[in-house]
């Protein structure tokens, strides 16, 4: 156990290891040329894990290697909890019916063709493929994250995934607005998109929250409405991670027992109850009972939490075991890219007409 009398002192020393590292991370963020880039505290505290992980990680006492453990599995899961307050229901009502529709659509169809494409066709491990696919399909690093405790996979293959999420993610944060100012804004016919319908598509198809939100801040004259459109579309995607894990859950146990490979250990996997605490919080949040001022003080742990948990799982990431993977992730996640840019254009239009 983690906090026995034997294990105390290493683990309270690793968990405050880790903090220091995600407030570095923190601190690195919030440098304008960093934050211009789209980069968050999660995504710069992952490369800083795995850097340490790299060349560091034999020089540091192996009895903080359960602080680090807990703050990539506990930490972890209470982070994924407490980022039910970034939602409330209203919202997902507010942005109507097509908006729903098309994240529905988005994310089931996103999650099936990634995780078969990668398995069955680039021969990724299964957890792989389901880690990127999930990343890809809800809501990029955070839905990696959260995905992780449900397959019990391991760390290298967590930072694969938020690494695809990454890459891609910030390519879409470049391309979107090129594509609505030079094409979707002034075309006619099925190409043209109103500003409402083009945020539907940005909060529908692009990864990480933050580059929804970087998306209609490029844009020149970007109204409220397609800003607004996009975000809200975007939270609702979130909140489907929770339903999404249930089902994982449910598959994962089903998988096992066709296979004859079923044990107790597995069918535990069937609920994952901070998925089911996640829907609770947001719905606590939607009665709107907690200030504003403690929600956003709530938030701002939750990122640091998050962030403790994302350099975590790097410092679980030796470049070793990437050995014999080659491009079959790169490959993954670019034809999920390319379902979420073309294929989200057509459904948000199917949808949306």
């Amino acid at each position: 156990m983690p906090f026995s009398p034997a294990h105390r002192n290493g683990t309270l020393s690793g968990v405050f290891f880790v903090a220091i590292f995600a407030a570095a991370a923190t601190f690195i963020s919030d440098i304008s040329f960093i934050k211009d880039l789209g980069l968050s505290p999660l995504v710069i505290g992952i490369v800083m894990g795995i850097f340490y992980a790299n060349t560091l990680h034999n020089q540091t006492p192996q009895a903080w290697q359960s602080g680090i453990t807990f703050s990539g599995k506990k930490i972890l899961r209470f982070a994924i909890v407490l980022y039910g307050f970034r939602i409330t229901f209203q919202q997902i009502a507010e942005v109507g019916m097509d908006g729903f529709l098309v994240s529905l659509i988005m994310l089931s169809t996103t999650l099936i063709f990634g995780s078969w494409i990668g398995f069955k066709i680039f021969g990724m491990e299964k957890d792989t493929s389901i880690l990127t696919a999930s990343g890809a399909s809800v809501c990029g690093a955070a839905a990696v994250l959260a995905t992780e405790p449900v397959l019990k996979a391991e760390e290298y293959k967590t930072a694969i995934a938020v690494s695809m999420v990454v890459l891609f993610g910030t390519i879409s944060m470049f391309l979107y607005p090129v594509l609505y100012t030079a094409i979707f804004e002034h075309a006619t016919g099925f190409l043209h998109m109103s500003p409402r319908e083009f945020g539907i598509y940005v909060g529908g198809t692009i990864h990480e929250v933050a580059q929804v939100v970087a998306v209609p801040a490029s844009i020149p004259n970007a109204s409220a409405e397609m800003a607004n459109a996009a975000v809200i579309v975007k939270m609702t995607r979130v909140i489907m991670i929770a339903p999404m894990l249930i089902v994982l859950g449910l598959y994962l146990a089903y998988s096992a027992k066709k296979e004859g490979t079923d044990s107790e250990s597995k069918m535990k996997l069937v609920i994952p109850w901070f998925a089911v605490y996640f829907i609770g919080v947001a719905g606590f949040n939607s009665l709107q009972l907690v200030p504003q001022n403690i929600v956003d003080i709530i938030n701002q742990i939750d990122t640091f939490l998050l962030t403790m948990a994302m350099t975590a799982l790097g410092m679980g990431t030796i470049f070793s075991k990437f050995r014999g993977l080659g491009l079959a992730p790169v490959y993954t996640a670019l034809s999920m890219f390319i379902w979420l840019v073309v294929g989200g254009f057509v459904v948000t239009k199917l949808v949306c007409t």
